[in-house]
């Protein structure tokens, strides 16, 4: 037998290298996973213009008729131009813990809008001191802290956050930041998420209090959610939800029951004076499916089936029981997708209607904001989608079919006249992707009035300052984002 003799420099070059590595490997520090961490800063610019048909409120604080100048004149087309500045940082995980921490800024560089915000108290009846001459833009100025949290990931494939945080479930139909908005929807609590099982995300959070994109912080009741996915395939998924709030006022009480102030509008029960205060509490149970199944190179089958009931929660109006359902399917071939999709927001007997105050309603019925707040009728929506991309360009076009749930009355009419169309809307939009960094969006909106909405019956065409149809609007916005 051969025996390979080392010489001792090199066996004991052999015997140390392990130590001398240890030695030489520098200890992982706060400063290292604050350096190794992710940026989450942004800089959005854009331009909104606003065209909408209707006339300027008959009473604004307090003023009415002759003392207010501006009363029954024709609504002035909304201009602005923003900047929203987000600045932050998330470090690495050090010692199973993360912190994020995030500024927000929202300058109006061009400000002729009426922003929805009074300084006193908010809701879908605000108007901006001032500015209730010209339509809405709702993107008032803002500075303040939008996200602040610790991540803790000390247990296996499972995240808990603390703090404030935005948050995107599913869809964004339930749950959402309202991104679009310069000001986002953001949330104050406690978050975890666990994969621990296989294909399946299970989502839990309790939050304290919501900011909105008016700047209002809702801190009177809580929002529970429990959101629990099984991925089919990487590209479908089956979800399960219960979105349970005690908030009593998120600032929706007139836009949920109505905001008349006749007598025949109190009796009917769409009285706003009532309605304001009326207990928002309401609870969200349903089940989604949605998916994309590929059939090949080139083809692809789109679908989507969702149903969920709305009722009242921990001493909610009694009028809050509704429900949701959604169909839809399509086709994808290489770049271009063609669907068409039905959404019902059902009415409980035209006093109520399923609402979804904590999702990212621009997204849906149409981005001219038409029905951020469901109709006490309800809604049914059908619409086509048609998506194309093209190098560093993406193209986008829908266009709605929206009516009622059940009959509304109309302008001019009485008892008998009853309408179901609230009106049409197509939507369109190029995005200009230049790289990870830079994008470039044009985006525009038309809604075209169907029957004259009105709130309750005998309600004459002529009277001043009608505030019951649903107003011819198109909308353009130009947008330039800059992320690092």
């Amino acid at each position: 037998m051969r025996i390979t003799r080392i010489p001792l420099a090199s066996a004991l070059l052999l015997a140390l290298t392990p130590a001398m590595a240890e030695e030489a490997m520098p200890e992982y520090t706060l400063l290292d996973s604050i350096k190794q961490g992710k940026n989450m800063t942004s800089f959005r610019l854009r331009y909104e213009r606003v065209e909408q048909d209707g006339l300027q409120p008959l009473k604004f604080n307090g003023v009415s008729g002759a003392n207010n100048p501006t009363a029954n004149q024709n609504l002035r087309d909304a201009h602005g131009i923003t900047l929203r500045s987000l600045v932050g940082w998330q470090t690495a995980p050090f010692h199973n813990l993360s912190f994020a921490a995030q500024l927000i800024n929202v300058a109006k560089l061009d400000d002729g809008f009426n922003d929805s915000t009074n300084g006193a108290i908010i809701n879908a009846v605000s108007n901006q001191p001032g500015k209730v001459q010209y339509a809405k833009i709702v993107d008032p100025d803002d500075t303040d802290i939008n996200q602040l949290y610790v991540d803790w990931t000390g247990i296996k494939n499972t995240r808990l956050r603390v703090g404030r945080q935005q948050l995107n479930l599913d869809n964004v139909r339930f749950i959402g930041d309202i991104g679009f908005r310069q000001v986002m929807q953001v949330f104050d609590g406690a978050s975890v998420l666990n994969k621990s099982l296989p294909d399946t995300e299970i989502f839990l959070a309790h939050f304290e209090s919501v900011k909105q994109i008016t700047t209002k912080k809702r801190n009177a009741g809580a929002l529970d959610i429990v959101n629990v996915k099984y991925r089919i395939s990487p590209t479908e998924s089956l979800v399960g939800y219960g979105y349970l709030s005690a908030f009593e006022d998120l600032g929706l009480g007139r836009a949920w029951f109505g905001n008349g102030t006749t007598p025949q509008a109190i009796a009917e029960g769409k009285g706003g004076a009532a309605n304001e205060t009326a207990n928002q509490s309401n609870q969200v149970y349903g089940l989604r499916l949605d998916g994309v199944r590929k059939l090949n190179d080139d083809w692809k089958v789109l679908y989507t089936a969702e149903y969920a009931r709305q009722s009242d929660y921990r001493g909610g109006d009694d009028r809050i029981e509704a429900h949701y359902a959604r169909l839809g399917g399509g086709a994808a071939y290489g770049d271009f997708a063609l669907r068409i999709d039905h959404e019902q927001l059902s009415s409980h007997d035209g006093r109520y209607a399923f609402q979804t105050p904590f999702g990212t309603n621009h997204l849906f019925q149409g981005w001219v904001d038409k029905f951020l707040a469901t109709p006490p009728e309800g809604i049914r929506d059908t619409f086509l989608t048609a998506t194309y991309k093209l190098g560093d360009f993406a193209f986008f076009v829908d266009y709605h079919w929206i009516r009622s749930d059940e009959d509304f009355h109309t302008v001019g009419g009485g008892t008998a006249t009853r309408g179901d169309t609230y009106g049409r809307e197509w939507n369109a939009a190029v995005t200009y992707t230049h790289d990870k960094n830079l994008m470039g969006k044009v985006e525009y909106g038309r809604f075209t009035e169907g029957d004259h909405y009105a709130l309750t019956r005998n309600v004459p065409d002529d009277v001043p300052g009608n505030r019951g149809r649903i107003r011819d609007t198109e909308k353009l916005w130009l947008t330039v984002m800059y992320t690092f």
